[in-house]
């Protein structure tokens, strides 16, 4: 049997990032004028021009088009990266408190004026990329000011680690969900992975000492107390004092935080945290690709302690699988995840990318229907996590086929 062919596999993810993904959003998600981007597109193209709008789908889309013309240098994707910044400065930017409001009106009304320390995350990450992708300095120093306000505000100074969200002075609140999904709890996964992602960008554009302590914080808070070594799970949700509050597995975040965590002990440049990270790295990935794929290539949405819970396919942890993937390859030299990175962008494009309209729909059931009632653009639904895997996986995939060729695969 021949062996899969990574260049074959870098211009199909090349292909989709800058013939699919990127064009639908410049072409279908932004609203026009100073009004930024719509709130929701349904699968068949139709905007709901009423539809909340988030700063977590803004800051997102400067990410994705800052990285994209970091890398391409494409004016088209610098373009997008403008009106991203000037929405999210125009729009959601809390000129008392500091920080950004969590979602606004149509008609730029604040609807939602509650910090949530995720969305922070986001735009410390997107502001990092948007300056290192420009040079200019303005949103360096914006994501420098949203840094300081998390350490000053939302550290949990006790047992350690980011409370989940605040009032609009900062103050703690009730009810912190992150979403109507979510557990009420104090401390989450979701929220420190993200942060822990923020900062590793930022380390990597502005090398203070004590944002590299603050990341090391991070990083140990996940070694220590929301992975679970001997799982290969992360835990979702916690109390104050790190007492896990769900029994719920999300294979999605499994294989995120895996190379998530050994991009940031990259940076850290520490070599004993690089160490004990990979062997972490590679036994999540393996747990993964035993627990949470199936026959088809695609990715399980959740399990508990008796099994699967959710088996839908959702498009995020598709694209968060095939980096976290090769990532395990790059670390163990086991071709099997490079197989599994290949069979899940196969299950990917089969399954997922939506011929017809552009994009990739939200999801899939496990027989492989669409899910029709969820929309192509939301609050949630962006270009992050496919947008990424189109760059991180092709910088990957060029990086292993210019030192091992067509010998990556050997059977």
């Amino acid at each position: 049997m021949s062996s899969p062919d990574p260049a074959d596999y870098i211009a199909r993810i090349e292909g989709d990032l800058r013939r699919n993904i990127l064009p639908f959003w410049m072409d279908r998600a932004v609203a026009g004028g100073e009004r930024g981007f719509l709130g929701a597109l349904t699968n068949d193209l139709v905007p709901d021009p009423a539809a909340e709008r988030g700063a977590l789908l803004t800051s997102r889309i400067l990410w994705t088009f800052a990285a994209a013309y970091g890398r391409y240098r494409d004016p088209a994707y610098l373009r997008m990266a403008d009106t991203a910044y000037a929405d999210l400065t125009a729009h959601f930017h809390d000129p008392k408190n500091g920080g950004f409001w969590w979602s606004i009106a149509a008609d730029g009304r604040v609807l939602r004026d509650r910090k949530q320390v995720y969305g922070h995350a986001f735009a410390i990450y997107a502001l990092a990329e948007y300056h290192a992708a420009t040079g200019r300095s303005e949103p360096l120093e914006r994501a420098i000011a949203v840094y300081r306000l998390l350490e000053g505000h939302a550290t949990e100074r006790r047992h350690g680690g980011y409370l989940e969200a605040f009032d609009r002075a900062w103050n703690p609140i009730a009810d912190m969900r992150l979403s109507e999904v979510d557990l009420n709890e104090p401390k989450s996964q979701n929220t420190h992975l993200h942060v822990m992602e923020a900062y590793t960008r930022l380390l990597g554009v502005w090398p203070d000492p004590g944002l590299r302590r603050a990341l090391a914080g991070i990083v140990e808070i996940m070694l220590s107390r929301i992975v679970d070594p001997a799982t290969g799970h992360l835990g979702l949700f916690f109390s104050e004092d790190w007492s896990p509050r769900s029994d719920r597995v999300s294979y999605g975040h499994d294989i995120e935080a895996a190379w998530l965590l050994t991009w940031a002990a990259d940076v850290l440049d520490d070599p004993a945290l690089a160490a004990r990270i990979r062997t972490l790295a590679v036994k999540i990935a393996e747990v993964t690709l035993a627990e949470g794929v199936d026959s088809d290539g695609g990715v399980f949405n959740e399990a508990g302690p008796g099994g699967l819970t959710n088996t839908d396919k959702e498009w995020w942890p598709q694209a968060e699988a095939v980096v976290g993937f090769i990532n395990a390859f790059q670390l163990s030299g086991q071709e099997r995840f490079l197989a599994a990175a290949f069979r899940t962008w196969d299950f990917i494009e089969l399954k997922l990318v939506d011929r017809l309209h552009g994009e990739w729909f939200r999801g899939v059931t496990r027989d492989g229907r669409v899910l029709e009632n969820e929309l192509k653009v939301s609050f949630w639904k962006c270009p992050y996590h496919n947008g990424r895997t189109g760059l991180e996986a092709v910088r990957r995939l060029r990086d292993l086929s210019g030192r091992a060729g067509r010998g990556l695969m050997q059977k």
